[in-house]
């Protein structure tokens, strides 16, 4: 296997990580790799299901791992911005004002069923995502490193939601479906869950900095010009023409590009190859588009439509 140059050790950890949240996640390969990609490349993500399919579990499951500071938010349609962000209150003491640090201010954000709240209370978000910071009663305050959100996101048909828009869309690295689990996933599920919690019996297995080295290692892992091109074909597939109403942004081509980064080192490699990028590209990049409704119907999946992209633009080699 080869490894990161310059500090192989800071990802031999990884395997163990995977096993890890695979304790508690069962029969779930595939989100579970893309939810430690998206940590390894510091980006966030949205987790897409209904009700009780793993999503709280997997975004837990992920924190203890790596002995990180977790937070909740169980958003709804009466939360505010100040119950997210934190708040300056009075100090009768010292007669002076006290900044109070909301939620936001941990290593692991669970935004749960982010699309219950009001849009200026998803917009509380925003800096924070993009900027690792907030700004709160004219000052600005950095926030912990790593920091992720992982939201939740009950599908929209479902009473009482608001849809998020493309501006948040846009600032979230992957899109995570859960899928229901298989017959012996979820006969695991039923008897893990009858002996108790599996969460409280969830070891670290890496700590703060061992995460931090882990992620400038990524960094590190070459992509080759050739693929940062194949990266810019894919994104250009979705401007200009007739197919979609909202193409992808540059920050889109950049989430892909540090994804692949995160891919290749949980392979084992220091370098970047087509099948990174192809692997990743519909969760990265299918939330962000919005297609044309076909003959006045409605807009087709974006799945399926960037599916189609990487079937039709030519792999380099």
């Amino acid at each position: 296997m080869t490894t990161v140059a310059g500090n192989p050790a800071a990802l031999a950890k990884l395997p163990r990580l995977l096993e890890n949240v695979e304790r508690v996640v069962f029969g779930k390969p595939e989100p579970v790799m893309l939810a430690i990609v998206g940590l390894l490349a510091e980006g966030h993500i949205l987790l897409e299901d209904a009700p009780g399919t793993g999503k709280t579990t997997l975004a837990r499951a992920l924190a203890r791992s790596v002995e990180l500071t977790f937070r909740r938010v169980q958003f709804t349609s009466d939360l505010l911005p100040s119950d997210v962000l934190g708040v300056a209150v009075h100090d009768a003491s010292s007669g002076e004002f006290v900044f109070k640090p909301g939620p936001i201010f941990g290593n692991v954000i669970l935004a749960d069923e982010l699309n219950r709240t009001t849009p200026r209370t998803q917009s509380a978000l925003l800096e924070a995502m993009d900027e690792r910071r907030v700004s709160i009663e004219g000052r600005t305050r950095d926030l912990p490193r790593p920091f992720l959100v992982i939201a939740t996101q009950n599908p929209l048909e479902f009473e009482g939601t608001y849809p998020l828009p493309e501006s948040q869309l846009d600032r979230f690295l992957l899109r995570i479906e859960m899928g229901y689990p298989d017959r012996d996933a979820e006969r695991r599920v039923i008897l893990a869950q009858a002996h108790g919690d599996p969460l409280a019996e969830l070891q670290p297995v890496m700590d703060r900095a061992e995460l931090q080295a882990a992620i400038a290692a990524v960094r590190a892992v070459r992509v080759d010009t050739a693929l940062v091109d194949y990266v810019l074909d894919l994104v250009a597939q979705t401007r200009g023409g007739d197919r979609f109403l909202l193409g992808l942004s540059p920050r889109a081509g950049i989430g892909l590009y540090r994804a692949a980064q995160a891919m290749a080192a949980l392979a084992g490699r220091d370098y970047c190859v087509p099948d990174d990028v192809k692997q990743l590209a519909v969760a990265v990049f299918a939330h962000r588009v919005i297609p044309r409704p076909v003959h006045g119907g409605a807009p087709a999946d974006g799945r399926r439509m960037i599916a189609d992209i990487l079937e039709t633009v030519p792999v380099p080699s």
